[in-house]
Order: C-alpha cells, then sequence, then structure tokens
C-alpha cells in the first residue's frame, strides 16, 4: 500500500478538469432547458428498458429533448438557476425531484404529443415473484389449456377446477393479483404457465412543469368541456360573492341590472307611466291567462291539480249521499 503523508488530501479521488468540464457542461444545460423550455413532462423511468429509451429518443428528436441524470446534479443545477432565475419557479420543481425520473421537454411540439409518443413504446412483462402488482387481474372462468397433471398449481391457490374434456376449467373467476401486494411465488408460476403478461411497462408521466409551476399530470386528461364548466362555477360563485357585499363586478352586474328591472317594473305596473322594456310585463299582469297556452308545462299541473280537486268534489257528494240515504232508511 502506497505511503500517503499525513495532511495531504487523496488526489486520487478528486475529479480532474475533464470531469469538471462535463458536470458544468451538464449543469448549464438544465439550467438552460429550464428556462428557455419551461414545458417539460416530469417522467417515471422504473423497469425502463434501453432500447424502449432509444425508440423514444430517436422519435422526439426535432420535437422534444430528453434529459436523464442523477437526481443530486440535477438538484445542484436547479438549486444555481433558482439563484440566477428565482421568477422562472425552480424551487418549485426542486421539490419534485424524488425518485427514479427524468425530464422531457417540449421544444417543437406539444405536452400531448409527447405523451402520445410514450404510449406507443410500452412493452409487456410478465409478473415476477416478490413484486409489488400494479394492476388487479382476475382469471376468468373457463377452460385454461392445461392438462390435469398440472393442478398442483390452482391447489396451492385455492382455486376451485375441474376436468372438462381433458383439460382444467375453472369453476369461478378467481383474483389473482391485486393492485398495491406483491406477487406469490404460486401466482408468478401459474401465470407464467397460462402464458400471461399481466405488466406494462414504460415512461410515466407524473408531474407537469409549465410556466413556473408543478402539477398531477391528470390535470392534462381534463377536456374543454370541464374547463368551461369549472369556469363558469368560479364566475356564479364570485357573482353571488358580490352581490352579498355589494360591490359591483364584472360577474355580477347581469344579476344587479335584472334586479333593478324587476324593481322598476314593480314601481310602474300600477301607474299610468310605461316605456318599451315595460310593456310585455304589463300586458302579462293585465291577462296572465293569455300566456298559458305559451307554457304549457306549467299550465299542466294546475290543470291536473283541477282535475283532482272537481274528483275530491265528487267523492266527497258522493258519500253525503250515501249517508243520507243511511239516515233515511234507519229511522224513516
Amino acid at each position: 500500500m502506497p505511503y500517503k503523508q499525513p495532511g495531504l488530501a487523496d488526489t486520487s479521488k478528486m475529479p480532474n478538469a475533464e470531469k469538471l468540464a462535463k458536470k458544468n457542461i451538464y449543469l448549464e444545460k438544465v439550467i438552460k432547458l429550464c428556462v428557455e423550455c419551461p414545458n417539460a413532462l416530469l417522467v417515471c423511468i422504473d423497469y425502463v428498458a434501453s432500447k424502449q429509451m432509444q425508440n423514444i429518443r430517436v422519435e422526439l428528436r426535432g420535437k422534444a429533448e430528453v434529459l436523464m441524470g442523477k437526481n443530486t446534479m440535477i438538484r445542484k443545477a436547479l438549486s444555481i438557476g433558482h439563484e440566477r432565475h428565482p421568477e422562472a419557479g425552480l424551487d418549485k420543481l426542486l421539490a419534485a425531484i424524488l425518485g427514479n425520473i427524468g425530464f422531457i421537454f417540449a421544444v417543437n411540439c406539444s405536452l400531448d404529443d409527447i405523451r402520445d409518443v410514450l404510449g406507443k413504446h410500452r412493452r409487456g412483462s410478465a409478473a415476477k415473484a416478490g413484486q409489488v402488482s400494479m394492476v388487479d387481474m382476475s382469471l376468468p372462468s373457463g377452460p385454461t389449456g392445461m392438462d390435469p397433471s398440472q393442478t398442483a398449481f390452482f391447489q396451492a391457490l385455492n382455486i376451485g377446477t375441474k376436468i372438462v374434456k381433458g383439460q382444467i376449467e375453472l369453476v369461478t373467476d378467481f383474483p389473482i393479483l391485486k393492485e398495491g401486494e406483491k406477487v406469490s411465488p404460486s401466482a408468478a408460476a401459474l401465470l407464467s404457465k397460462l402464458s400471461i403478461r399481466p405488466f406494462e411497462y414504460g415512461m410515466e408521466v407524473g408531474q407537469v412543469f409549465q410556466d413556473g409551476s408543478v402539477f398531477a399530470a391528470a390535470v392534462l386528461d381534463m377536456s374543454n368541456s370541464i374547463l368551461i364548466q369549472k369556469f363558469m362555477a368560479g364566475v356564479s360563485n364570485m357573482a353571488a360573492f358580490s352581490r352579498e357585499l355589494g360591490i359591483p363586478t364584472e360577474a355580477g352586474l347581469p344579476h344587479m341590472f335584472g334586479n333593478a328591472f324587476r324593481n322598476v317594473a314593480a314601481l310602474v305596473a300600477e301607474i299610468d307611466f310605461t316605456f318599451k322594456e315595460v310593456e310585455e310585463v304589463k300586458k302579462f299582469l293585465a291577462d296572465p291567462s293569455a300566456y298559458a297556452s305559451s307554457n304549457p308545462v306549467a299550465a299542466a299541473p294546475s290543470g291536473a291539480g283541477g282535475a283532482a280537486a272537481k274528483k275530491e268534489e265528487k267523492k266527497a257528494a258522493a258519500v253525503e249521499e250515501e249517508e243520507e240515504d243511511m239516515d233515511f232508511d234507519l229511522f224513516g
């Protein structure tokens, strides 16, 4: 073992100039992409094969930038970038760097285009013993295609079977995998025998970095109708809030004008004064029956109620007649 003089640093573990230069280039690349391309997907790359990664890079070439690296390096780059560009929201992105993740920055495409590419490059995988299941799966009842000599696999899992025409059939559906639970050795062996590959792996979009904000990927699945519905609900809440406080806002103005017109119509309804907008209201107050034909739905309940009232009157009259007849027969 070579002699090392006390008080001197171990230069064999210190990075050389070439490695430092590569690290600096990587740090600057991360900062540049985060600032100049503030639309990115944070993807989880667990169980992603190198061939999948290569195919994704090839298809996204010229459209998006795929960036991978150690979390320590990414955190360092984001910390430096936040000091230089505090308005870019890199501090929020820094808090999301957890686990085995990577970045895909949208350069000449949309985030939906990137998601479409990721959806193409997925591969099926067999279940392995001890692996945490990502899906709920049940074996359907019916023939399995396995000969009777392999009933031991089903017996180990307490699956009800029967022999029909020389092959094993399941009596009922059997849940063999549950999401979040580990795959048992018996279940893994049985799925392998049945040639079932229940799992599917690929780049999973976890979060989105857009314009200095980080949010869940589920937001990208919201349709325009849902966004419009939420926006209109917010407008209604704003209008109600402004009306309650008496503070005029753009959302509350239609309600304010509607209430004002109703008050004016109530004031001029009984006096000899009119104007164009209130003429129709006065016609309705003068003869409401003339408007009943234009709203048959509203008139129907009253008609039905009148018929019911007539039936009740007839029934009451019949009861009175019966009582009168009974009195006459008893005491006449």
